[in-house]
């Protein structure tokens, strides 16, 4: 399992047929240390395969968060496939509206970026909706891909489009992998387009790497989630002292636990007035 990369984008598709051409345009490999799903990495790139359905599309999130967070806004793409009454086969959108048929909670996704295609509203219900009667877009995963990445990431770095996949003419049941794959792969530019907005995007929203982030990181071992509060501690110190350097006591850190647990103490110690 490859953790030593800064992992700043991360891709989620429900099925292997979306997820193929972009893995083939980003160069990504299989992890083939993770097991629950099919993960893909680059140097700073992770695409999961959750499977279809709302529950594996938030366990996807979580747990493929779990092991590779290490920037604070990561930038969050769900990439799929989407039914409609009459939209034509091949026709790209940035959902601006996602609709839970299951609860009714409706979500906004907060549209920052130049939109490479039209935007449109989308449903996410439980089981696939054959009737076409809706005005909306229609998936399974969308509501929980955006439920599930909020917690871990801002509202203008969480994103989702889809590819118009089946309508009244062409019903889902005659969706073939190829087709699947051949259609996104036809909107692969768009894709990167957006991915490059949304990373010029989460560079302004992340602070600067603090002084001696680096140099604690190859020095103590920290996993993901502790780098991340390694970051925030470092900046707390950093803001509450006028950037002084912290006197560490090297003799008691062996771990990055240890730095973690003595940045806390030192910083809960500061004396501050507003």
């Amino acid at each position: 399992m490859n953790q030593a990369n800064e992992y700043k984008t991360f891709i989620y598709t429900a099925l292997p047929c979306e997820a193929k051409p972009l893995v083939a345009h980003f160069k990504l490999k299989k992890d083939t240390a993770v097991e629950p799903f099919a993960v893909y990495l680059n140097r700073d790139i992770c695409l999961t395969v959750t499977g279809p359905g709302k529950s594996a599309m938030s366990a996807g999130i979580a747990y493929t968060q779990a092991l590779f967070a290490s920037v604070e806004h990561p930038v969050m793409l769900n990439v799929g496939i989407a039914g409609h009454k009459d939209r034509d086969l091949g026709m790209l959108f940035l959902i601006d509206k996602i609709i839970d048929l299951d609860s009714g909670r409706n979500h906004y996704p907060s549209l920052v970026c130049h939109p490479p295609c039209a935007t449109d509203s989308l449903q996410t219900a439980s089981i696939p909706q054959v009737q076409y009667d809706q005005p909306h877009l229609c998936d399974m995963e969308a509501s929980a891909f955006y439920e599930t990445a909020a917690r871990f990431s801002c509202g203008e770095l969480i994103q989702c489009l889809k590819v118009i996949s089946d309508n009244q003419q062409t019903p889902a049941e005659n969706i073939e992998p190829k087709q699947v794959s051949a259609l996104i792969a036809a909107h692969v530019p768009a894709i990167e387009a957006l991915l490059a907005e949304m990373a010029a995007l989460a560079k302004l929203i992340t602070p600067p790497e603090p002084r001696l982030f680096k140099q604690l990181v190859q020095q103590y071992h920290f996993t993901a989630s502790e780098r991340v509060q390694l970051k925030n501690l470092l900046c707390r110190w950093d803001v509450l002292t006028d950037h002084r350097e912290p006197a560490f006591d090297e003799s008691g850190l062996k771990r990055g636990k240890d730095v973690l647990r003595w940045l806390d103490q030192q910083v809960s110690q500061i004396d501050f007035c507003l």
